[in-house]
C-alpha cells in the first residue's frame, strides 16, 4: 500500500470509449424483457438499493446520452472482485461475536446473499496493516527453511478467517503478496526498504514453496502470487525495493523453476504490483519471463490506460489489485473517482480483477505496523464485538461484484455522453450486467440500446446504476453414463460397503482406483421435475436416507426403490466442477461423517453448511451414446489433428502434447462445467513433448484446447 500519495477525489479520468457497431447477433428482439436495476447514489440516499424493474421496448428516437451494448464484441474473462484481507482485518473480525462475525463474512463473500467478493488478496508475512512486522522464518541463514512456520499472527487470525470464508464461498481465489522477505535476506537487514540479496534468491523461492505447502496443509490453495508489493516504494513498514531486472532474475532463475518442480506451476505469477505511472517495468518482466502470467497495478500515480498499454505490448493478462479510500475523503467524491477509474476504468482497460485495499479495520484505522497507513479506511469498520459499519469501498466493489460473476466476459459497451461511463459483461449463465456511472451534477435520463431494443432510465447525479437482464441458463441437467462421486474433502468416492447386495447396506467413502468397481459407479436418472435418482451399478439400488428420516446424522444406504422423496436428490453446481447433493425429503446434504478423510467413513445427511465434506465431484467412468460433453464454447470431441497428440501421463502427473508444430502456442484446460482451470503459454519444438504440470487439478474429466499459428484443437481427457 502506497501511503504517501492520497487519491485525489477531484481527479477526472474518462473511461476508454469502446466504439462498437451493432451485430447481427442481435437480430432477435429483446422487447418486453425485464431489466433489474441497483443504485448507489453519491448522496447516500440509496446504497446498493434495488429499484423498480423496467422493460426493453422498441428502439426509437435519439438521445444524446445513449449507451450501446454489443455482446458480439468480447474482451477479457473476469476472475473476480474483492478486497485485501490483511492480518489486521482478520484480527478485528476475529474479535467479533460469532453471530455478527458470520453476518459480516456473509455480507462480503456470500455468492448469493452478499457482495459475492470472489478474490481475496492476502499478505505473505506482514503487511503495513498487520499488528506487527513479521515473517515466517526469522532464523538468519536458514536457507533450507527448516524453521519455516505459519505460527504467529497468521495461524492465529488469518488462517481461521480464510477457512470460514471458504465455507461461504469454496471457489474464492486467493492472491498472496509479500511486503518483505525475512530481514536477514535483505541488503539492509531492516523491515523497511532494502533489496533482496542475490545469494538468497534460492532460499526466498523455497520460502514461497514452503508457504504454499503450509497453506495447503491448512486446506487453503493459493491461486496467484505477486513477487513483491509495490517494488518501487521503500517507505512502508514492511517494504522492499525490487527493480525489473531483479524481479526477472528472481522469477526466471529460482521462483518459477522451484514452483514448477514442487508441483505449484499452476499458481499464477503476476509481476509488478505497483502504480500506473510505469509501464516499462511490467513490459520488461512480462516479455522476458515465460513463467509470468501478467502484471498487477495500483493507481496512486499514473493513468489507468497504462493497463491497456501493457496488455497490448505483451499480450499477457493485467490485474488491478489495490486502491484505498482515505479517512479524510468524502463518500461522493471517493465513490465517483473509484467507480470511474478503478471499477469502470480498469475493466475497460482489460483488467481481470478489481480489488480495493483493506477489507476491515477498527475505528482507529488499525491495527497497523509503526510505519503503516494511518488513514486507510476499510470497506468495513468494526466498531465493537457486535457492531460494524459499511464504508464507501463496500459499495464500490459491491456495485459490480454482486452482478458480474467469475468467468463473465466483458462485452462491448459505448457511451455517447462524456458524463456517462459504462462497462458491460455477459455472465456464464447467459445474463447481461451493465454498470453505468453518471459523473454529472444533475440527473441524466439515458437510453440503453441492445440490438433493436432499448429502454430509458434516469440516472441520478454522481451515482452508479447496475442493470441486469436475461434469463439464467439452468444448471447442467444431463449426466450420461456412470460416475464416481468424489468427496472434495477426502478425494474418496461413494462406495457400497463390502460390495453388499442387500437393501439397507451402508454407504461409505473409499479410495477409487481406475474408475473403481461397480459398487463405486453411479448413474443419475431424472425424475422429470429437476431432481435425480442416484443408482449404483452393482445392484441397481437407489441412494436413500435410512428410515425415510429428516434428522441430521442419519446414514445413507442403498435401498430397493419405492415411491418416496427419500430416493430423490437435487444436484446443484457450485462451480469449478463441484456439486452439492440435497435429499428432497429431508432437505439435508450428502455429507461425510465427522469431516473424515479415512476409508470406510460413513456417508450421512446433514444440514448444508458449504463444508468441503459436502461438496462432490463427478468423474465420468462410463459413457453412453451421447458422450460428447458440452463445455461452454469448447468443442470436446477429439478434434486434434493427426500431427498433435494430447494425453495425460499418469507417471509424473502431467499433461503432454506430442506434435511436430513449431513456435508459440497456448494451452487452456476447462473443467466439466466449462470453467477455465489452467492456462499456459508453450513453445512447441519439433521432436519434443510439451509438458504441463497438472498435479493440483483434482481427478475428473477435462477439455484441453491447444491454440497455435496453425489453428485450435481440443480433446476430452480423463485425469484419474
Amino acid at each position: 500500500m502506497h501511503k504517501t500519495t492520497q487519491t485525489p477525489t477531484n481527479r477526472v479520468c474518462k473511461a476508454v470509449k469502446l466504439l462498437c457497431c451493432s451485430s447481427l447477433l442481435f437480430m432477435n428482439s429483446l422487447n418486453a424483457q425485464t431489466v433489474t436495476s441497483w443504485i448507489t447514489s453519491g448522496d447516500q440516499t440509496k446504497l446498493l438499493q434495488q429499484q423498480a424493474t423496467v422493460s426493453f421496448g422498441t428502439n426509437s428516437g435519439t438521445n444524446p446520452s445513449t449507451v450501446t451494448v454489443n455482446a458480439g464484441t468480447t474482451y477479457q474473462t473476469m476472475d473476480g472482485f474483492g478486497y485485501t484481507l490483511t492480518e489486521g482485518s482478520c484480527e478485528v473480525i476475529s474479535g467479533m461475536a460469532a453471530t455478527q462475525q458470520n453476518q459480516l463474512l456473509n455480507d462480503l463473500y456470500n455468492p448469493t446473499t452478499g457482495l459475492n467478493a470472489s478474490v481475496v488478496r492476502i499478505s505473505i508475512g506482514a503487511s503495513d496493516l498487520s499488528s506487527s512486522s513479521y515473517s515466517y522464518n526469522e532464523t538468519s541463514g536458514d536457507t533450507n527453511m527448516n524453521n519455516f512456520s505459519l505460527n504467529g499472527p497468521d495461524l492465529t487470525y488469518l488462517v481461521p478467517i480464510i477457512k470460514k470464508i471458504l465455507l461461504i464461498n469454496p471457489n474464492i481465489k486467493i492472491l498472496a503478496t509479500p511486503w518483505s522477505p525475512p530481514r536477514w535476506m535483505k541488503t539492509n537487514g531492516s523491515w523497511v526498504g532494502g533489496s533482496l540479496q542475490t545469494q538468497y534468491y534460492a532460499a526466498y523461492a523455497k520460502y514461497f514453496v514452503k508457504y504454499f505447502d503450509a497453506m495447503k496443509a491448512q486446506g487453503i490453495n493459493i491461486w496467484a502470487i505477486t513477487p513483491q508489493n509495490e517494488p518501487e516504494n521503500p517507505n512502508n513498514e514492511p517494504s522492499m525495493l525490487m527493480n525489473s531486472t531483479e524481479q526477472k532474475n528472481f522469477i526466471n532463475q529460482q521462483l518459477g523453476p522451484q514452483m514448477a518442480a514442487a508441483g505449484y506451476g499452476n499458481i499464477k505469477i503476476i509481476a509488478f504490483d505497483h502504480n500506473c505511472d510505469n509501464t516499462a517495468y511490467p513490459i520488461d518482466v512480462l516479455n522476458n519471463s515465460s513463467y509470468v502470467d501478467g502484471a498487477a497495478f495500483h493507481l496512486y500515480l499514473g493513468n489507468i490506460s497504462a493497463m491497456s498499454t501493457v496488455k497490448t505490448q505483451t499480450n499477457k493478462n493485467v490485474y488491478f489489485t489495490e486502491q484505498y479510500t482515505g479517512s479524510g475523503g468524502s463518500f461522493s467524491g471517493d465513490f465517483g473517482w473509484h467507480m470511474q477509474n478503478v471499477v469502470i476504468g480498469s475493466t475497460t482497460n482489460w483488467s481481470k480483477t478489481v480489488l480495493e485495499w483493506n477489507a476491515a479495520n477498527n475505528s482507529s484505522y488499525g491495527p497497523r505496523t509503526p510505519g503503516g497507513c494511518t488513514t486507510c479506511l476499510g470497506a468495513i469498520t468494526v466498531n465493537n464485538s457486535t457492531s460494524y459499519t459499511k464504508n464507501v469501498a463496500y459499495y464500490i466493489i459491491g456495485q459490480i461484484s454482486k452482478f458480474v460473476k467469475p468467468g463473465a466476459v466483458r462485452i462491448g459497451a459505448s457511451s455517447s455522453s462524456g458524463s456517462i461511463q459504462s462497462v458491460a459483461f455477459k455472465n456464464t449463465d447467459g445474463t447481461t450486467a451493465l454498470v453505468v456511472y453518471n459523473s454529472g451534477g444533475s440527473s441524466n435520463t439515458i437510453k440503453v440500446v441492445s440490438g433493436s431494443s432499448a429502454f430509458d432510465y434516469a440516472v441520478p447525479a454522481s451515482s452508479a446504476v447496475t442493470f441486469t437482464w436475461g434469463t439464467a441458463t439452468p444448471p447442467v441437467t444431463e449426466f450420461p453414463g456412470y460416475y464416481n462421486i468424489i468427496s472434495r474433502n477426502s478425494n474418496k468416492g461413494l462406495d457400497v460397503a463390502d460390495n453388499a447386495t442387500t437393501s439397507g447396506a451402508r454407504i461409505q467413502q473409499y479410495d477409487v482406483t481406475n474408475g473403481g468397481g461397480s459398487n463405486q459407479r453411479w448413474k443419475f436418472v431424472s425424475d422429470g421435475s429437476g431432481n435425480y435418482y442416484i443408482i449404483v451399478k452393482s445392484t441397481g439400488m437407489y441412494l436413500a436416507v435410512e428410515n425415510n428420516g429428516t434428522a441430521d446424522g442419519l446414514k445413507v444406504q442403498q435401498k430397493t426403490f419405492s415411491s418416496s422423496n427419500e430416493f430423490k436428490w437435487t444436484v446443484t453446481s457450485l462451480g469449478s466442477g463441484y456439486y452439492k447433493i440435497i435429499n428432497v425429503n429431508s432437505g439435508k446434504s450428502l455429507d461425510v461423517e465427522n469431516v473424515s478423510t479415512a476409508n470406510g467413513a460413513n456417508i450421512q445427511v446433514w444440514a448444508y453448511t458449504g463444508g468441503l465434506n459436502q461438496q462432490w465431484q463427478f468423474v465420468q467412468v462410463e459413457t453412453t451414446a451421447k458422450s460428447a460433453l458440452a463445455v461452454e464454447n469448447v468443442a470436446v470431441e477429439n478434434t486434434s489433428p493427426n500431427d498433435m497428440m494430447i494425453f495425460v501421463d499418469e507417471t509424473d502427473d502431467a499433461l503432454k502434447i506430442d506434435t511436430n508444430h513449431e513456435g508459440a502456442g497456448e494451452v487452456q484446460v476447462f473443467n466439466i462445467t466449462g470453467q477455465p482451470v489452467l492456462k499456459k503459454n508453450v513453445n512447441f519444438v519439433k521432436g519434443n513433448q510439451a509438458k504441463i504440470e497438472i498435479s493440483r487439478l483434482p481427478k475428473g474429466v477435462y477439455v484441453v484446447k491447444v491454440s497455435d499459428s496453425k489453428g485450435s484443437y481440443s480433446k476430452k481427457i480423463l485425469k484419474q
